[in-house]
């Protein structure tokens, strides 16, 4: 996945925006201003050294999954500068398939989506 699909993936789902805070280094995925999703877009200084743009995505999980993933798949560890407990951050190192980064978004978003107040709730469906 590129970083232009991810963002794409993010922006199709009902009530999503996109901010750019940290000097526009990273872009924040949020649903009814609650984020499930952040990456790099520019070059970032992540444990000490520079990264390219889309170097991870933190992606907001339930924590029992959280657990699972990060046992199968290397590239999946306890969110970076996130709540280890409710976050993983997905290296995109190219060794995760396309579909499960985008399952992971979108369970993200239901996470963060089922979090919100009815009526908001009710807003996003429409």
């Amino acid at each position: 996945m590129k970083l232009e699909e991810f963002k794409a993936h993010c922006l199709s789902k009902n009530g999503v925006e996109d901010s750019y805070p940290m000097r526009g280094e990273c872009v924040w995925m949020k649903v009814a201003g609650k984020m499930f999703a952040l990456t790099n877009v520019r070059d970032f200084k992540m444990n000490g050294e520079m990264v390219a743009p889309f170097h991870f995505i933190n992606l907001k999980c339930d924590p029992e999954k959280a657990v699972a993933l990060r046992a199968r798949h290397p590239a999946i560890q306890p969110g970076w500068h996130q709540n280890k407990t409710h976050w993983n951050s997905l290296l995109m190192d190219g060794s995760l398939d396309d579909r499960l980064v985008a399952d992971l978004t979108d369970h993200a978003y239901d996470i963060v989506a089922a979090a919100l107040p009815k009526k908001v709730r009710e807003q996003l469906d429409g």
